[in-house]
């Protein structure tokens, strides 16, 4: 199991820029892929953004191409999501998670879950 703790998360406005990161703790963070995810009020969680072990495979929804980076340290046990060119419709709470596979965007294989992190864009 992995446990994660978000950090990043804040009030900005519509065109701004966060980096939202994600510690992990456990041996296994090199060998699982892990993601972002998002919930705005009254909506499903939703996936954001995936990344394989490596890094090598990346994974975006088509509403954050573009403007999106997700990446990750494995030396320092660490994921990131750059969220550039903000928009209101981005707001929500914002999870990490990880999946004990090499790369998956599917929600039901991510097991291990931050507490979340809340991001506010005004308009």
């Amino acid at each position: 199991q992995v446990q994660l703790v978000e950090s990043g998360g804040g009030l900005v406005q519509a065109g701004g820029s966060l980096r939202l990161s994600c510690a992990a703790s456990g041996r296994t963070f090199s060998r699982t892929a892990m993601g972002w995810f998002r919930q705005a009020p009254e909506k499903e969680r939703e996936v954001v953004t995936t990344i394989s072990w490596t890094g090598g495979s990346t994974y975006y929804a088509d509403s954050v191409k573009g403007r999106f980076t997700i990446s990750r340290d494995n030396a320092k046990n660490t994921v990131y999501l750059q969220m550039n060119s903000l928009k209101p419709e981005d707001t929500a709470v914002y999870y990490c998670a990880a999946a004990s596979k090499f790369m998956t965007a599917s929600v039901e294989d991510f097991g291990s879950w931050g507490q979340g992190t809340q991001v506010t864009v005004s308009s």
